[in-house]
């Protein structure tokens, strides 16, 4: 289990997924096309000035789009350079889609979408759902359009290690006792960057967000929006939040889903992960104690916690079979019970994964885990954990530099986890060995002059803290916060009458909630 994970979307995929949706503004000439952004990004490295007739080829393509997929879906390749420092050198392809819209009503412009990750794809988000599952008047009037981040899926997809490799990894001790296994951790984790070195050179140094939030913005020209109309999940609103920072002006309706606080260094952020997990999982022994076959038990959600820390141990020193090669080491059942953190409508299989776990067969976490790992059923993987690395990585400085600063840092992480702790501090280790130096720093977002942005968080959210809502809403100078009390990762279209109401009249009249506005 590793924190690359934690910023995604729902790895169950059930269509939890997240009902989003967007309006844009008028479709027409595309807005200063090829030129510089106009906003500052204090955190990441300062590009090169660059001519204005330099990127115009890029602005200026045009997308030849084809059929793909099930009926009415288009795919297309968008370039992009790749050192938008360097436009004339050499460039990336970058996988898009669309769906057009149809009708009834006049077409009001595109939407991209992004589900979230760093890692996911929106491209594969946009034909398994939000092409076909988001609201009718919006896919009527709205073209709905994604495309796969720099070295994500069909992006130049970065690539670490293969699937044998990768079994290995994911089952890395990440709780070590004693400096022997301390020692094997470290090895995977340098491994492991070793390989995205040796097989992802190239791309591997330009996969940031600001890069990608620039990629966004070729997209939108060679749409022929005028403005960006954009919904993010996820790590999807800090891709969201750059976007706007670099291009205020260029800003439609922007809905953050699930926010990030671009202002804390990883370290911090981690530790904020760690306790909203822990959150998560009180809520879910919560409800999991009431049941009389809960397999934690029914006196009390500390009781559960103990038992769930203790059966972590067991399995640390003897994992229990699982029907196949793979036993269910303490890390893939940690990664199980973590993957039902992201949704409570995964409750009821964490808790049978729970019981028949402990009765010597870990069938049911290993699948949780796969799912989270995106694994398939022949062993291969999505890139997603290698994307995830690449732009993390790059994106901000390691969280710790050592071991022995995880060491000294544990207790820490305990106390905001007992059960998750000292798992996720060991996890936050892992960029110390990247090959590629960050280029950006933590740093708060304004984005002066952009349009109103709306940010929503929810209260028990485990994967994107509260408070990390709230602290974009207040960084953001036209931020209006939306708040779902509630469980799960993200709100949009989880089942929320007041939630889905108030966005949807955001979307389609530009008008937002009152700030505060607080919804059950």
């Amino acid at each position: 289990m590793t924190t690359r994970q934690f910023l995604r979307t729902s790895a169950i995929a059930s269509a939890a997924a997240l009902g989003l949706l967007v309006s844009g503004c008028s479709g027409g000439s595309p807005a200063s096309e090829g030129s510089e952004p106009s906003g500052s990004v204090p955190g990441a490295a300062a590009p090169s000035p660059v001519s204005t007739a330099a990127l115009k080829p890029y602005y200026n393509q045009k997308l030849d789009w084809r059929n793909c997929g099930a009926p009415g879906f288009q795919c297309a390749t968008l370039k992009a350079p790749l050192d938008y420092s360097k436009p004339d050198g050499p460039s990336v392809k970058l996988a898009v889609a669309r769906v057009k819209a149809t009708g009834p009503g006049k077409r009001i412009g595109s939407l991209q979408v992004n589900p979230g990750g760093p890692g996911g794809s929106a491209v594969g988000y946009l034909q398994a759902y939000a092409g076909v599952g988001y609201p009718a008047p919006v896919r009527a009037r709205y073209d709905m359009v994604a495309i796969d981040p720099r070295g994500v899926a069909r992006s130049e997809p970065v690539t670490c290690l293969d699937g044998k490799e990768m079994d290995a990894y994911t089952q890395s001790d990440q709780t070590p006792d004693d400096p022997a296994e301390i020692d094997k951790l470290s090895t995977a984790f340098k491994g492991f960057a070793a390989g995205c070195k040796e097989r992802s050179s190239t791309v591997l140094p330009h996969v940031s967000t600001v890069e990608a939030a620039r990629d966004m913005d070729v997209f939108r020209s060679a749409l022929g929006d005028e403005k960006l109309s954009y919904v993010g999940a996820s790590y999807g609103t800090f891709l969201g939040a750059t976007y706007a920072e670099l291009f205020p002006e260029r800003v439609g309706r922007l809905v953050l889903d699930g926010a990030m606080d671009p202002s804390l260094p990883a370290r911090q952020m981690n530790r904020d992960q760690t306790e909203g997990f822990e959150t998560a999982f009180t809520s879910f022994a919560a409800d999991c104690t009431q049941r009389p076959d809960c397999p934690l038990g029914t006196k009390s959600t500390a009781d559960a916690a103990a038992r769930m820390k203790a059966f972590f141990a067991k399995l640390d020193a003897r994992p229990v079979p699982t029907g196949e090669s793979r036993e269910l080491t303490e890390s893939l059942a940690t990664t199980g019970v973590i993957a039902a953190m992201y949704d409570e409508g995964a409750w009821p299989q964490l808790r049978d994964g729970l019981t028949e776990a402990m009765n010597g067969d870990g069938a049911g976490l290993l699948a949780l885990s796969d799912s989270y790992y995106e694994r398939e059923s022949d062993g291969s993987y999505s890139n997603l954990m290698s994307a995830y690395s690449a732009v993390s990585c790059l994106d901000l400085p390691p969280a710790f530099a050592s071991p022995d600063e995880v060491t000294a840092s544990a207790a820490d992480f305990e106390k905001a986890s007992p059960v998750f702790g000292r798992n996720f501090a060991w996890a936050s280790l892992s960029c110390a060995y990247w090959p590629t130096p960050a280029t950006g720093s933590p740093h708060r977002i304004k984005a002066e002059g952009a349009a109103p942005i709306l940010v929503v968080g929810t209260t028990r959210d485990p994967a994107t803290p509260y408070k990390w809502a709230e602290a974009l809403a207040r960084q953001l100078d036209s931020g209006t916060l939306l708040t779902y009390d509630g469980d799960g990762h993200t709100a949009y279209g989880r089942g929320s009458d007041c939630v889905d109401t108030a966005i949807n009249k955001y979307l389609l009249t530009g008008t937002p909630p009152a700030d505060g506005t607080r919804c059950r």
